[in-house]
């Protein structure tokens, strides 16, 4: 391993976790989640986490073939994302639950939420546009080199165990939180993910005008 791939290691690890920003999700995570015990919260994290490191990791094999094959361009793929996360925002601003469901494997337990591992934790929260570019963005210029493309899914790995970590261990925090402060901070953070709708959907028509 030569000093150039020591450099593009270092690179792609710095580049991918601080597009992810894990600890950015933190907030996220405890107020979509404060109806849920503790170890469903710590389950919640992660499936987000795994959900999260297989669709980078998809993205980042097939990424460029996929929105070929269904003819999307990444500005597209914002603009949806975008919408979806404000339709999710609205919901907590006006501090309703998710809607519920039961299934068969789930009837002796009764209701419960819908999954948000999924959606909005895995995608787009953890992997969003940004990181789904990052990602292919790296792949190109790995080149298919073996220590370079390593280096990439190493990077992704990494991030989105520091996810998981952070998640987990916040899990018990709304113990010490009165219910009153969790409804406040569930509206505050409705509008800030309300902005960053905004913003996935701004990026987008950006990248479309661009024709990128």
């Amino acid at each position: 391993m030569n000093e150039s791939d020591w450099a593009f290691a270092a690179v792609a690890l710095s580049a991918v976790f601080f597009v992810i920003d894990p600890l950015a999700n933190v907030p996220i995570f405890l107020t979509i989640t404060a109806g849920d015990t503790t170890q469903q919260r710590r389950s919640t994290a992660l499936r987000a986490a795994m959900a999260a490191w297989i669709t980078l990791c998809v993205f980042a094999l097939a990424g460029g073939v996929i929105f070929k094959l269904f003819g999307i361009s990444l500005g597209a793929f914002k603009i949806a994302g975008g919408i979806m996360l404000m339709l999710m925002s609205i919901d907590m601003m006006r501090a309703q639950p998710s809607r519920t469901r039961t299934t068969e494997e789930e009837q002796a337990e009764g209701r419960s939420k819908d999954d948000v591992a999924i959606f909005p934790l895995a995608i787009p929260m953890l992997a969003g546009p940004g990181a789904i570019a990052m990602v292919m963005v790296l792949m190109s210029r790995a080149a298919w080199k073996p220590i370079p493309t390593a280096a990439v899914f190493v990077a992704v790995t990494a991030t989105c165990l520091a996810a998981w970590l952070l998640m987990r261990s916040a899990a018990s925090a709304d113990k010490y939180l009165p219910k009153t402060v969790l409804r406040a901070f569930e509206r505050i953070m409705g509008l800030l993910l309300a902005a960053v709708a905004v913003e996935f959907v701004a990026g987008g028509v950006r990248d479309m005008i661009n024709g990128t």
